[in-house]
């Protein structure tokens, strides 16, 4: 288990330092004069040029590089190079509404997910399974954009039961309020993700339910139902789980779409309007955080496959 641990946490490390890189690089790349956005279309070239020094963009990309790698280690993201103040505190405040979006939004992919997906596999030779099966393949190919607007004209517009745009200005201060809000769009973001995991739980229970130890059980005196949920439903969440990986990553894409449908103040509506103001720094800084995000949950995923899969175990050591 230890070198398990010590391979995956050098593997995030390596991970991470890459993204940097990737993200670093490709900033840096792009069209435009940073410069030239920030002092505006009057601005003359020696003021453009004298601002590119005190930005520091006049430096060697190596060692902006290397100065921005340095401040990460000392917790410092950088200064915006729009409105100059600092830009962890910043997405710290966004992050306070992105990252309960996305754990809303994966208890909501999970709950419809797994028993929808366990249910189309038993009912699989009735209508009720192909109908679930069909449903699952079409809501799975629907853009978050409109999966969105269709949620909203349902229980917004036609039922008045919940918000559709903003969040409350005083935050978590009031709970109520602040998770209705949420609530619609992590409903959005869990019925698409839902439906793939729905295709992993389906085909993962057929699987068990041919299994050689599925049918001992039942023939020693266990119903089907009561053997699938004692000794199939364990190999099925395995399943899941290893799927879920993958899966974040798709619930924070969803989240910067989702944002901007709902106008929720979280990390990816920051995003897209600090890349429309070729604010580089908040943008590199955002990037990283959100690709971190999805390499530490991917990290945490295997540590909890490897100590529930006794064949995981069984191949480290």
């Amino acid at each position: 288990m230890t070198r398990f641990l010590v391979g995956r946490v050098l593997l995030l490390a390596v991970g991470l330092l890459v993204a940097s890189v990737i993200v670093f690089a490709t900033l840096r790349v792009l069209p435009g004069d940073v410069a030239q956005v920030v002092a505006g279309p009057e601005a003359t070239a020696a003021q453009v040029a004298a601002l590119r020094q005190q930005l520091g963009l006049d430096q060697p990309v190596l060692l902006q590089y290397t100065d921005w790698i340095g401040g990460l280690f000392r917790g410092d993201l950088g200064r915006s190079l729009v409105t100059r103040g600092p830009v962890a505190p910043e997405i710290a405040g966004k992050l306070a509404v992105t990252l309960p979006l996305a754990g809303m939004s994966l208890a909501a992919a999970l709950l419809l997910g797994v028993p929808l997906g366990v249910l189309a596999a038993v009912l699989r030779r009735r209508v009720g399974g192909a109908v679930i099966a069909f449903v699952a393949q079409a809501v799975a190919a629907v853009p978050i954009v409109w999966a969105g607007m269709l949620l909203v004209a349902v229980f917004a517009v036609t039922l008045h039961w919940l918000p559709t745009q903003g969040f409350p200005l005083d935050g978590w201060s009031d709970p109520e309020r602040a998770f209705r809000a949420l609530l619609l769009p992590a409903l959005t973001i869990g019925a698409v993700e839902g439906a793939v995991i729905l295709r992993f739980a389906r085909s993962a229970t057929l699987s068990v339910l041919d299994a050689d130890h599925l049918r001992t059980a039942a023939a020693v005196g266990l119903t089907r139902t009561q053997a699938l949920l004692r000794h199939g439903l364990p190999s099925v969440a395995l399943t899941v789980l290893a799927v879920l990986g993958v899966q974040i990553a798709g619930l924070l894409v969803g989240a910067v779409v989702v944002e901007q449908v709902f106008s929720l103040p979280g990390v990816g509506r920051m995003l897209v309007a600090d890349v429309g103001r070729r604010d580089v720094t908040k943008v590199q800084s955002e990037l990283l955080v959100l690709t971190g995000l999805v390499l530490l949950v991917g990290f945490v995923v295997d540590l909890v496959h490897h100590a529930l899969d006794p064949r995981q175990r069984k191949v480290a050591s």
